[in-house]
């Protein structure tokens, strides 16, 4: 039985969302099967809207990276937008919910040992820096970067609640 395009569309955009929340919340280890109860579908039909599970990959981080880049837009429209970014960036919220959160603290990790999502997570990265070349020189932007993933990754991997609070807060006075 073929269904609407409409509901077929929808369908695909709900496996996305899914996916990129649970690939966040636990790496790309998270099954088909799993991906496929979030979104409250039966396993089969997964592969009506994927060639593999590493297309979904890609596609998905992809479609994150869209939306992200657009929330970044948003926020960068004054100074105070972006010092509000950064600080919520470097917040203990963004360290508990990685689900929500940005890609490259969740999954630069999985994506070095993922070539399906590598070229995916370079466009994303090039993208946001080159946002970032519009309003401080690149070596600043590369270094920002580089301080706000690494301290939101680490403050989520050490299992003392004060240290991950003085990575982000360090963080968060460097900039």
């Amino acid at each position: 039985m073929r269904y609407p395009a409409a509901e077929t569309a929808a369908k695909h955009q709900k496996i996305l969302d899914a996916a990129a929340r649970l690939f966040r919340e636990r790496g790309f280890g998270v099954s088909v099967s799993e991906i496929m109860k979030a979104t409250g579908l039966t396993h089969g039909p997964f592969y009506n809207h994927f060639a593999s599970k590493e297309a979904l990959i890609a596609e998905c981080f992809a479609h994150a990276a869209e939306q992200k880049l657009a929330e970044q837009a948003a926020a960068s429209a004054t100074p105070e937008g972006r010092a509000a970014w950064a600080d919520a960036y470097l917040s203990a919220e963004h360290r508990d919910q990685p689900g929500e959160g940005c890609l490259l603290a969740a999954l630069a990790g999985d994506a070095a040992r993922e070539p399906a999502v590598r070229p995916e997570l370079t466009a994303y990265l090039k993208e946001t820096l080159s946002r970032g070349e519009a309003v401080a020189p690149r070596e600043e932007v590369l270094r920002r970067a580089a301080m706000m993933v690494g301290a939101v990754i680490l403050a989520r991997a050490v299992e003392d609640a004060g240290l991950s609070a003085e990575l982000l807060a360090a963080a968060r006075k460097g900039l």
